[in-house]
């Protein structure tokens, strides 16, 4: 009876996550299952319920043990469904090295898919027509690298024509394809693929830059893809209570101590203006475009109350700033992929000098929710302002900043309320020890220059929202903007004094604390010129 009750139970625990998983899930679990179930049957799975009876089947999967389902989940970043199987995030994360089953090629492959966008996969399905069937007229990503697997052009040890792909319509992800093959290499290829992954990433402690290479021509050599705007080295900066020189994004591991030095001679008066560091334009037609999407109301998730008082904030001082201020309130998923779409190719960035990007919504790592409460990968939306996809904004800095939860810590204090996207309870699987390490943290951001990505809060924790005075990250930074743009301090520096601002704020009890972090891969100073006129008082 004991064994009929415990099979049940399982079986329940399966069906419970088949119906939570949704077609794209389902999808997901297929491409990350064919090196376990043979193709030939995975073509006939319409459903999470066939595929769990395969794996039973082949003895990967039993009531005894469900880690392979969880690693899935994992994978594919449906973590709030780790608890239906007694797992969290953490728990998931320790075994992997282990117990993981998904090959690091399968890891790289799905990664890639992610980060493809629409257009992505219809200009390579253009390229690759003469391989794919003619019936299908459109494809997802993940079944165009499963129609190339089919045709025998895409395998583990064929990696060709991914890369020339990729070097053709998206060259960032050609560095994903390159540090597989190089981990494979020095025998690194089994070891936790995803503590370097971009699609999981968690926001770093580190200060991060990209290195110039000398040759960006071939894709078949290694780190083919690099920025080609210059080298990054013009200037590294220290983020305050934050970890400083750590590793560089791509090559060298460490900034050398000639370059160190040369940046702590940079106060002395002695030194001759060629010598200084390079700054950023700012002084064109037009300062540029703040854009702002401000989500508040969802479907099932808590109001965002307070978060008017950000927005109110954020226009007057990026107005007195001299940027157009556009406010976008209570988007989907779907709006706000189009207000990307319609950005990304606007003929106004010819004579702007810089983007300027809030979201202010619920999040989980990595990601932040539309109003319809789907995810969108951070990443993801600032790849739609790379050079190759937003050329008009080449070597013109692109500053994010994001106002959300990035985890699920402890119960908020009385009148405050964090901004993760759980209504129901603090989930487990968004806690983290708050540590990222350098390697995380140089996949955080899209692998080209001229980049800001300013987190209200490290992975993992919550970031706090009064009620009624706003979020303490958006306030601190309007604080700060206000006080040192007049000064001429550039925006790293105003970023470390932020850092400083908010890690002195708590709770009424003093318990609940917050830290932001920033990353970035600016090759210059950015200094906002001071405004000639005053800043304006509210309406």
């Amino acid at each position: 009876m004991e064994e009929t009750d415990s099979s049940v139970k399982f079986r329940g625990q399966l069906l419970s996550i088949d119906e939570n998983l949704g077609k794209d899930g389902v999808e997901a679990f297929k491409f990350l299952c064919r090196d376990l179930i043979s193709s030939k049957k995975l073509e006939s799975v319409a459903s999470a319920q066939e595929i769990f009876q395969h794996l039973i089947n082949n003895d990967l999967l039993n009531k005894e043990d469900t880690f392979l389902i969880a690693e899935l989940l994992y994978r594919i970043k449906f973590n709030s469904l780790l608890k239906k199987l007694g797992y969290t995030k953490e728990g998931v994360q320790e075994q992997l090295p282990l117990k993981g089953r998904v090959s690091a090629y399968r890891q790289m492959l799905y990664e890639v898919s992610e980060n493809l966008t629409e257009d992505d996969v219809k200009s390579a399905m253009f390229l690759l027509r003469l391989h794919l069937p003619k019936k299908q007229s459109t494809m997802t990503a993940l079944e165009l690298l499963t129609a190339l697997e089919k045709q025998d052009l895409l395998a583990e040890n064929n990696l060709g024509l991914l890369k020339e792909t990729c070097y053709k319509i998206s060259p960032e992800l050609l560095c994903r394809v390159n540090r597989y093959e190089q981990n494979k290499e020095i025998g690194q290829a089994n070891q936790e693929f995803a503590s370097s992954s971009f699609t999981e990433q968690p926001f770093g402690n580190s200060v991060t830059t990209v290195q110039k290479s000398s040759s960006i021509n071939a894709p078949n050599t290694k780190d083919s893809y690099t920025e080609e705007f210059g080298s990054l080295k013009q200037h590294v900066a220290r983020f305050g209570s934050l970890p400083a020189r750590q590793d560089v994004k791509a090559g060298n591991t460490a900034v050398s101590r000639n370059f160190i030095s040369e940046q702590s001679a940079g106060n002395e008066e002695s030194k001759t203006t060629a010598e200084k560091p390079a700054q950023y334009k700012m002084d064109g037609p037009h300062r540029g475009y703040c854009l702002i999407v401000n989500n508040t109301n969802f479907v099932n998730l808590l109001e965002r109350r307070g978060s008017h008082t950000d927005v109110r904030e954020l226009k007057r001082v990026f107005t007195w700033l001299g940027l157009e201020v556009e406010i976008y309130d209570n988007q989907t998923s779907t709006e706000m992929r189009k207000i990307l779409q319609k950005w990304q190719s606007d003929q106004k960035w010819k004579d702007n000098d810089c983007l300027v990007f809030f979201i202010l919504s619920h999040g989980e790592s990595g990601q932040v929710y539309g109003t319809d409460e789907e995810l969108i990968p951070i990443r993801t939306i600032m790849s739609y302002f790379t050079a190759k996809r937003c050329p008009l904004l080449a070597q013109k800095p692109k500053l994010f900043f994001i106002q959300a939860c990035q985890g699920k810590k402890v119960q908020q204090a009385f009148i405050l309320e964090a901004d993760s996207g759980d209504s129901m309870g603090i989930q487990a699987d968004a806690q983290t020890s708050g540590y990222i390490s350098p390697q995380q943290m140089a996949s955080s951001i899209p692998d080209e220059a001229d980049f800001l990505l300013g987190m209200a809060t490290v992975d993992g924790y919550f970031s706090f929202r009064h009620v009624r005075e706003g979020t303490w990250y958006i306030q601190a930074l309007c604080k700060k903007l206000q006080e040192l743009v007049p000064r001429g301090e550039d925006i790293l520096s105003i970023l470390t004094e932020v850092n400083e601002d908010v890690s002195k704020r708590a709770d009424e009890k003093g318990e609940r604390k917050q830290m932001p972090q920033p990353a970035y891969t600016l090759r210059k100073k950015l200094i906002f010129p001071k405004p000639v006129v005053s800043l304006p008082s509210f309406q």
